[in-house]
Formats: structure tokens, sequence, C-alpha cells
């Protein structure tokens, strides 16, 4: 009973060295580059969709401020909205920016 369990134990381990190996000596997939690809054209659509988003969104702001005749809730809701979208698109870069780094860190 014990040998059989140490001959599981071994081969537990053996296979946990020999599969990376094998793994790593075919290359990657076809269905990961093109998932790869895939998402590295979604990260790009968002940041050119990004920065017309955050500019509108902050002319919308500036609008209400500067339309708002007065009105205290007016030129409150102007300035969280710019500095909303302000907050949001600099998330974004930032985001983008450690995206880019970790990319060029693995490979």
């Amino acid at each position: 009973m014990k040998h059989k369990k140490m001959y599981y134990i071994f081969l537990f381990i053996f296979a946990l060295l020999l599969i990376p190996n094998f793994c790593f000596a075919w290359g990657e997939p076809e269905l990961v580059n093109k998932l790869n690809s895939a998402f590295e054209n979604i990260r790009d659509w968002l940041i050119k969709l990004a920065t017309p988003a955050a500019a509108v969104a902050v002319g919308t702001g500036v609008f209400m401020k500067k339309f708002s005749f007065g009105d205290e809730e007016k030129m409150r809701l102007g300035k969280k909205l710019i500095k909303g979208s302000l907050f949001s698109y600099a998330f974004i870069l930032a985001i983008n920016l450690i995206l880019s780094a970790i990319q060029s860190l693995v490979g």
C-alpha cells in the first residue's frame, strides 16, 4: 500500500515537471494568438473612444456650470460631471499605461 502511494506521488511530480516543457515547446496555440489580438484591438478601440467621450462630458459639465443662471444644484452637478469625467479618463489612461508596461515585461 505504501509503495503504491509513493508511486502515485512520483508519477504526479513527474507529470508536473514534464507538462510545462511540452506546452511551451509547441508554442502558443492559434486560438490564444487570435484572442490576444482581439483584446488588443478592443483596448485600442476603447482608448480611441474614451478621448472624445471625456471631451463631450467635460464640455457638457462646463456648459451646465455656465448656463446654470445661479442655480446651485446645476452648478454642483456640472462640477461633479467635470470631475467624474476627468477622473474616469485618467483612470483609463493609467490602466492602459499599466497594461502596456506589463506587456512589455512579459513579451
